[in-house]
């Protein structure tokens, strides 16, 4: 992996632009990244600059994320454009291209379906997705369990995580992105198991 940007300034940059609060959940998830991609044999390095980038457009505006999407070219649809919570994953795939100059297409990849999955997710996008749903910091019922299920079946902890997203969303009486459910049920089709 070849990049114009090292870690460490990397982490100055995410720590100017995010709260200390969301700051500490990025560290969470760079811990647990790091851990996953030792487990599965994915390039550590690859998985740290990626989890550390997964939020940096999470707390930006609205336009400051649909502007940046314009300008770096990615496509969204209308649902997401109108949702800063949908929108921040392809908001930060363009920021770190744009502004951090990350030529890795597969880091880049990675942030850009951290929330919502895809159809077609690479064992790193599965690591960082999980990652930011089980950090260290995260408490919630049955998380220890999808923890050291992490570490056992990649893929079944996708699926276990895509599951509560959807009860979470459920019970909140909210949309669902059909990318959601286009993820899940591709994690839990593929015939290999990680």
């Amino acid at each position: 992996m070849i990049q114009t940007i090292t870690i460490e300034k990397a982490t100055e940059h995410v720590k100017g632009k995010l709260s200390p609060k969301r700051f500490t959940h990025t560290l969470g998830v760079v811990e647990m990244a790091k851990k996953l991609a030792r487990t599965y044999h994915i390039d550590e390095t690859q998985a740290h600059m990626a989890a550390l980038l997964h939020d940096v457009m999470k707390e930006s505006s609205l336009q400051e994320m649909q502007d940046i999407v314009k300008e770096g070219h990615i496509e969204v649809d209308q649902e997401m454009l109108n949702n800063g919570a949908l929108l921040h994953g392809p908001a930060g795939a363009a920021y770190a291209k744009l502004r951090l100059q990350i030529v890795d297409v597969d880091i880049c990849e990675a942030i850009r379906v951290h929330t919502l999955g895809s159809t077609s997710m690479s064992i790193l996008d599965k690591i960082i997705f999980l990652a930011d749903y089980i950090e260290p910091n995260r408490n919630f019922p049955g998380v220890d369990e999808l923890r050291q299920l992490a570490f056992i079946n990649l893929n079944r902890a996708v699926v276990s995580a895509y599951d509560g997203t959807i009860r979470h969303l459920l019970d909140l009486g909210l949309t669902i992105h059909a990318d959601t459910i286009q993820g899940r049920n591709s994690v839990l089709l593929e015939r290999s198991e990680l």
